[in-house]
Parts: structure tokens; C-alpha cells; sequence
């Protein structure tokens, strides 16, 4: 017998998660660990079960997460996005709830480098006149 499973790939800042949804009662595992263990704030575990609460299906799969890279937020949104990208796998009328959530879009901003001669991207040495 086959296991089935929906897979998909989140992305946010530098963080990576690899998401699969088995048909099950809810459970939701993150490297190993419970959702609420992994991501102690109370905002960031909201945050990323929030396709599931748009698409009505919070008690119907067992959420499987790999994620690495990147800071706790930039995590929680990885998640969310691979969840997204899984709950579309797994049935693909979901998709205008999704897309109309903005769950299925990449967020794009990422921190942006440091230049030569400032201290920081954009914070310049103070200006001396004489």
C-alpha cells in the first residue's frame, strides 16, 4: 500500500520549507518537534496556519514540516507559503481562495546588502562640515 502525500516548497528571507500534507486528524510536526514547541510565538504559529483556516481544512491532513535557514519569522512564512503550494496540490480549486488570501505568492523581500563606504545598506558616516 502507498502512502499518498502532497508536497510543496516554501520559501520567505532565507528560510526553506519543504511541506507534506498526509490525510489525518491535524497534527502538525516541525523538524521533529510539535508546531507549538518549534515556533514558540503565538504569532507565527497563527501566521502559518492561516491557508488552512481560509481553506476549511484545519482537522482534515497531518502537516509534515523540514524547514532551515533563516530567523524564526522568516520560517513561520516559509511554512505558510509550502502549506499554501501543498493544500494546491492536494486540490486545485483551491486555488482562487488561495491566490485571492495572497498565500501562493512568493514574498520577494529579502535584506538588502551592505554597500562599501556606509555602515550598513543605507546608513551613511555622519557628515562633518568642517
Amino acid at each position: 500500500m502507498e502512502l499518498v502525500y502532497y508536497e510543496g516548497v516554501g520559501r520567505r528571507k532565507t528560510a526553506s520549507a519543504r511541506v507534506r500534507l498526509y490525510p489525518g486528524e491535524g497534527n502538525i510536526i516541525v523538524n521533529d518537534k510539535p508546531m507549538e514547541e518549534y515556533f514558540s510565538r503565538e504569532r507565527d504559529v497563527l501566521h502559518l496556519l492561516e491557508p488552512l483556516k481560509v481553506t476549511d481544512t484545519v482537522g482534515t491532513f497531518n502537516v509534515s514540516v523540514k524547514v532551515q535557514g533563516g530567523g524564526v519569522s522568516g520560517q513561520s512564512g516559509a511554512v505558510r507559503h509550502g502549506i499554501a503550494r501543498a493544500l494546491l496540490a492536494a486540490d486545485p480549486n483551491l486555488r482562487p481562495v488561495l491566490r485571492k488570501g495572497g498565500f501562493l505568492t512568493r514574498d520577494a523581500r529579502m535584506k538588502e546588502r551592505k554597500k562599501p563606504g556606509l555602515k550598513r545598506a543605507r546608513k551613511a558616516p555622519q557628515y562633518t562640515k568642517r
